[in-house]
């Protein structure tokens, strides 16, 4: 099964992605993961991502498209794949089109992972980070009352990218550059929405209701 995972910052794709793939036994792929593998096996790719990635730079569609070229040219995703964060925009859904054609295959589904803004909000300004361990916290749902790691007594703290301002940013963002994302797929027709909110158990048991009619 060749499956597309999308939906906001705080959606839970990274959880999702890993659980689905692990049920259907085909390969996660995900463009931090595609960049991590060919920095360190320096790549040329890897070479030409890493100078926009040490400059705080986006690295160019052109470069991420070949990187998951190759990658979906392997042996492990000849039969399926899982590709979380990819595409990120419609000119690269329609390269990833053509890319699979070119293969004679297409997309089986795209799932979205539907949660509302406010809860976005609330899910990523209240993660806390451990100094020491790395574990995150949430203020909510771990009902922390102070902010020492109850693991390893470290200091919790809220990462940057976890501020609330910067949420609602990365939020703009995806709805300027991934929303329209969503309407190019609906429009092929294999778009199918998941209510993404509640334990995550609930929503891994969705998305498999989701998928069942496809697996063989």
């Amino acid at each position: 099964m060749r499956i597309v995972l999308v939906g906001p910052p705080g959606a839970g794709k990274g959880t999702q992605a890993q659980f689905i793939a692990s049920h259907l036994s085909i390969p996660k792929i995900s463009t931090g993961d595609i960049f991590r593998a060919n920095v360190s096996g320096g790549t040329e790719l890897g070479r030409q991502a890493k100078e926009y990635m040490d400059r705080g730079d986006l690295v160019p569609d052109e470069v991420t498209i070949a990187m998951v070229r190759d990658r979906l040219g392997e042996d492990d995703a000849r039969d399926g794949f899982l590709l979380d964060g990819f595409p990120r925009n419609v000119p690269q859904a329609e390269t990833l089109k053509k890319i699979l054609a070119e293969w004679d295959t297409r997309l089986d589904i795209v799932l979205e992972l539907v949660v509302d803004e406010d809860e976005v909000v609330r899910r990523l300004s209240g993660r806390r980070t451990c100094d020491k361990c790395g574990r995150i916290w949430h203020v909510d749902f771990d009902d922390k009352q102070d902010d020492i790691c109850d693991d390893c007594g470290g200091r919790l703290f809220q990462r940057d990218d976890d501020k609330e301002e910067v949420v609602m940013h990365r939020l703009e963002v995806y709805r300027h550059d991934t929303a329209p994302l969503v309407q190019f797929y609906a429009d092929e027709s294999i778009l199918v929405g998941i209510d993404a909110t509640g334990p995550v158990e609930e929503v891994t048991k969705r998305a498999l209701t989701a998928l069942r009619p496809l697996e063989n």
